[in-house]
């Protein structure tokens, strides 16, 4: 009977030492990669970097910046799609993971059940701009001229279906104007064609046009977000500049591939929220007009899912396609 009894002790403690995380390490117990969906040097590109250096002090572990663009971010958000949900690998998802759904008809991924949110970062407005020779002093005065002109205004993006898109569609279905989009392949050609005075107008990041306002090369008559730019606090926001309903704001948020444990997914939260409050995360993306408001991972869930219903009206109401 004894040596029963041992055998099967020794016969369960072999189990145990065998089972799957009977010995595992705390999370985490090696690098974590984010995954960015766009190239190097852009401005999601940086917000994940100075958040990652952050998080790597809380977490004690490195966390690695991997971009990986292309797909207009469907390349790289597939990736962490596909990922082992063990929390080592995350997306930096922004604006365009809200709008993919309504541009595509085919993703190779569910947007809605293929990950797990972790933290909303921070949240920043657009800027509609225009050239001091155009003579536009306000958006009154652009949306007036627009109403006597059907057509003749021009604005630019950085392709169809990008935020800079949509935002002009947005501003054309409130204000009831017809405005004419002309799209290029990337900020850079639509802000020199906008220089150039072969355009007329842009909704643009506030770190793409930041220079060209302070050099008075560029007129801001207002901000898209709900409330005044700490960037230009002199300039009125889309509602009051008489657009009532006008919101349009570039976002970045931090997810997990579905699947990926609660416990893990807190511990990442407070990495995030910590990072995201640090002083140095503050100063380096002061540039991007980021507002910082990094909360529990339901009210990424929360805000992105608002943003998906009303992009999709806007995208159907247009009849907008990606490119």
């Amino acid at each position: 009977m004894t040596s029963t009894r041992s055998l099967f002790t020794a016969t369960c403690l072999l189990f145990a030492m065998l089972s799957p995380g009977a010995h595992a390490d705390p999370f985490p117990a090696k690098p974590v990669r984010v995954v960015v969906p766009f190239a190097p040097g852009g401005g999601t590109d940086l917000i994940a970097r100075v958040l990652g250096e952050g998080m790597a002090q809380d977490l004690k572990e490195p966390v690695i910046v991997d971009n990986k663009p292309g797909g207009g971010t469907i390349l790289g958000t597939d990736v962490v799609a596909k990922s082992t949900p063990d929390g080592y690998t995350l997306l930096m998802a922004t604006f365009a993971h809200a709008v993919n759904p309504s541009l595509h008809a085919k993703l190779p991924y569910d947007t809605v059940h293929a990950f797990t949110p972790v933290a909303l970062i921070g949240r920043s407005p657009n800027v509609l701009v225009v050239r001091p020779d155009r003579g536009f002093k306000s958006v009154k005065e652009l949306v007036d001229f627009a109403r006597a002109h059907p057509g003749k205004l021009t604005y630019g993006s950085y392709g169809s279906g990008t935020s800079a898109h949509l935002a002009g569609e947005l501003l054309k279905s409130l204000a009831k104007v017809d405005l004419t989009h002309v799209p290029y392949r990337g900020s850079s050609p639509a802000l020199t064609d906008l220089l150039g005075g072969q355009i007329d107008m842009m909704i643009t990041t506030v770190a793409s046009v930041a220079t060209y306002i302070q050099s008075g090369k560029l007129v801001p008559l207002a901000v898209t977000s709900a409330t005044r730019s700490p960037a230009f606090p002199k300039v009125p926001t889309m509602q009051e500049a008489g657009v009532p309903g006008y919101l349009a704001e570039s976002w970045y948020g931090l997810y997990a591939p579905a699947g990926t444990p609660p416990a893990v997914v807190a511990r990442l939260n407070e990495a995030a929220r910590h990072a995201a409050t640090r002083e140095q995360f503050a100063k380096r993306v002061q540039s991007e007009g980021l507002v910082l408001n990094t909360g529990a991972p339901d009210e990424l869930d929360h805000y992105v899912t608002a943003e998906m219903q009303r992009w999709s009206d806007i995208v159907k109401t247009a009849h907008i396609t990606a490119e």
